[in-house]
């Protein structure tokens, strides 16, 4: 039996992936120029169209960016804050998984040099920040802010101050997603192994928001 066939013309299938291919060709030059650097002729280039077919879809470059970041990072947010939502697992359970899910889906990827252009440009394009902070850091922040809330009110961790506490928890994996990305391509630095750094890092902090009585002494 003959396998069967897409009928659509192959144009028009054509011109479906477009915007996707350009949000993919937008994210690799992004990570490799940084926001500045970038053309859209490039993108558009890399991407196999011409600028003018690009400008039917992302009317400018702040555009293009701010859809490649909800295509990406944005949707990984949204899926995680529906699953926050649904889980009744433990809260520590929860927070190492959601933890281990930032460092997987965006540190341990190319879109971890999003993080990387943010910090090192946001001094020139200030909306490009206000963007960042409402649909990527300020909803971030939220998801573990709720999670640490969570486990207070079922008594699964130590008092403490959730808004003080989560960037203490943030703090350790934006690091290593900078060493990956800044430091060790430029040959600075030495290489710290991420499956390692994590598991430490998880290990230090669950123990460290367990109430007392099942703290107990760290592993040697």
């Amino acid at each position: 039996m003959q396998a069967p066939t897409d009928t659509k013309p192959r144009w028009e299938r054509r011109k479906d992936a477009r915007p996707q291919e350009l949000l993919e060709a937008a994210l690799e030059l992004f990570v490799e120029r940084g926001f500045a650097a970038t053309r859209l002729e490039d993108v558009a280039r890399r991407a196999g169209v011409s600028k003018g077919t690009l400008y039917l879809y992302f009317e400018n470059k702040e555009e293009l960016f701010k859809a490649v970041v909800r295509a990406t990072i944005g949707q990984a947010i949204g899926q995680a804050e529906l699953d926050l939502a649904a889980s009744d697992a433990p809260s520590a359970a929860l927070l190492k998984e959601m933890l281990m899910r930032w460092w997987a889906q965006i540190g341990a990827t190319k879109l971890a040099g999003i993080t990387k252009l943010m910090m090192t440009e946001s001094g020139n394009f200030p909306e490009l920040v206000r963007f960042y902070e409402d649909e990527v850091i300020a909803r971030g922040n939220a998801l573990l802010v709720r999670v640490l809330e969570r486990g207070l009110a079922r008594g699964e961790f130590r008092p403490h101050d959730p808004q003080v506490m989560m960037p203490v928890l943030s703090a350790p994996v934006l690091m290593l997603m900078m060493w990956n990305n800044a430091f060790l391509p430029c040959g600075g630095g030495s290489a710290i192994d991420p499956d390692q750094y994590m598991a430490a890092f998880l290990d230090l902090a669950l123990r460290g928001l367990a109430p007392d009585a099942e703290a107990g002494p760290l592993k040697k």
